[in-house]
C-alpha cells in the first residue's frame, strides 16, 4: 500500500478554523481601519495565503518585512483566539487511523504559518502519523500553485497521480489539480458549486474510509 498517499490541507480540512481566522481578521482590520465584508472573506480570505489577503484588503502590495510583521500580528491573534478551541472535524482522527492501518502514507500541506501548524498538530498529536508536514515557510509559491503538493509527494516518495488530496478551498483544490492529484472536496466552508470539480465531496469524515480512498485511486 506504500504506493498510495493521502495529503491533507489543514484549515477547514483537519480543523474548522475559518470562523476563528475571521474573528482574528476582524480584530486586525478594525485596528487598521480596513473595511471588510463576510462575502469578501469568503472570496478573498478562506484558503488564501496572507500575502494575497493583506494585499487585497489593504488595496496595495504588502510584501517583505511589512508582510512578516503584519502576518505575525494577525496570526498571533488567531492562535490566542483558537488555542482553547482546537478540535478536529468529526471522525477525522478515526479516518486517519484507518488510513494508517491500511498502509497509506499521509501528509499535511498547508498555506498556514509553521506556528499555526505546530499548534494544531501538537494538540491533536498527529505528527507521528505524518510522513511529511509542510507549512507556508516551506515553499516559495503558494496555492493555487502546486508546489506544496508536489513537494509533499516528493517527500513521501509517491507519484503525484497516486496521491489523494483533501481540500476545502478554491485555491487549494486548484493547487491539487495542478499537481495532477485526485481531490476530495471537504465542504466545511464552501458548497461544491464554489469549488473546482473534485473526484468526491464530503461534509465530514464519517462519509469516507480507507477502502473508498483506495477505490478512488484505482478508478
Amino acid at each position: 500500500m506504500d504506493q498510495f498517499a493521502v495529503i491533507f490541507d489543514m484549515d477547514g480540512v483537519i480543523c474548522h478554523t475559518n470562523p476563528y481566522h475571521a474573528k482574528a481578521f476582524e480584530r486586525f482590520f478594525d485596528k487598521y481601519k480596513v473595511p471588510y465584508t463576510e462575502k469578501e472573506f469568503e472570496e478573498h480570505m478562506y484558503g488564501k495565503h496572507n500575502s494575497y489577503i493583506m494585499t487585497h484588503f489593504f488595496k496595495r502590495t504588502i510584501a517583505g518585512d511589512e508582510l512578516k510583521q503584519l502576518e505575525e500580528e494577525k496570526e498571533s491573534l488567531f492562535r490566542e483566539i483558537y488555542k482553547q478551541q482546537i478540535d478536529p472535524l468529526p471522525h477525522y482522527l478515526t479516518f486517519l487511523d484507518d488510513l494508517k492501518s491500511k498502509g497509506f502514507k499521509t501528509a499535511v500541506a498547508t498555506s498556514a504559518p509553521q506556528a499555526n501548524l505546530n499548534l494544531i498538530v501538537d494538540k491533536l498529536q498527529i505528527g507521528a502519523k505524518m510522513e511529511s508536514i509542510l507549512a507556508s515557510e516551506n515553499v516559495s509559491q503558494h496555492k493555487p500553485h502546486p508546489e506544496v503538493y508536489l513537494k509533499s509527494a516528493d517527500n513521501l516518495g509517491i507519484a503525484p497521480n497516486a496521491c489523494v488530496v483533501f481540500e476545502d478551498s478554491f485555491s487549494g483544490v486548484t493547487a491539487a489539480r495542478n499537481a495532477g492529484m485526485k481531490v476530495v472536496g471537504v465542504l466545511s466552508s464552501h458548497q461544491k458549486e464554489d469549488l473546482p470539480p473534485c473526484s468526491l465531496y464530503i461534509h465530514d469524515y464519517s462519509e469516507i474510509d480507507a477502502d473508498r480512498v483506495l477505490a478512488l485511486l484505482k478508478s
